[in-house]
């Protein structure tokens, strides 16, 4: 019996993380009047550069990042080439194809994004959500990103990113990034 309360004790707690999660989540629809106005296909043009610091579970720093950005639109096409170099050595390299939908949605894939990413902007705000395959140990797993940006001015965004496993915050990304 004891085994049996000490589970549903452990599943109340992951249902209740989630649903509270869910009730902190910002809405895009906040940032309607924000200014100066995020459109994708300007700030990502040309070349950038981010410097990022992710977090475990706990809040923790656990790593720090660069990269190297080359991005550029075709009409509604655009293609934004990520270089990371992480202060172990690791290197990693993204591929982004996106699409424009509409004036403030999108859709993008990568290789090692798990089906398709989906963002939509309002004002000065991007929110972006996908399932990213990432390293782990000596093989890799599947996490949810929650992913919000914010344009600070023409030429600074900052990022804030939720890595989510089922359904509880695991870890968090903040990157800053410039046009160069």
């Amino acid at each position: 019996m004891r085994c049996v309360i000490s589970k549903l004790t452990k599943i109340f707690a992951s249902v209740s993380s989630a649903v509270l999660l869910a009730a902190c989540s910002s809405n895009i629809n906040d940032y309607a009047n924000t200014n100066p106005e995020l459109k994708l296909d300007e700030f990502f043009d040309g070349e950038l550069k981010a410097y990022g610091v992710l977090f475990d579970y706990s809040g923790k720093l656990t790593r720090r990042f660069k990269v190297d950005l080359q991005a550029s639109w075709q009409g509604k096409n655009g293609t934004i080439n990520e270089w990371f170099e992480f202060d172990d050595g690791e290197k990693q390299t993204r591929i982004w194809q996106l699409e424009k939908l509409a004036d403030n949605s999108y859709v993008g894939t990568a290789g090692d994004v798990i089906g398709k990413a989906y963002g939509t902007t309002n004002g000065s705000v991007l929110h972006w959500r996908y399932v990213l395959e990432i390293p782990y140990n000596d093989s890799t797993m599947q996490v949810n990103l929650d992913d919000w940006m914010y344009l600070v001015d023409e030429k600074r965004l900052f990022n804030k990113t939720d890595i989510i496993k089922f359904g509880i915050k695991v870890g968090e990304l903040v990157l800053f990034i410039e046009k160069v």
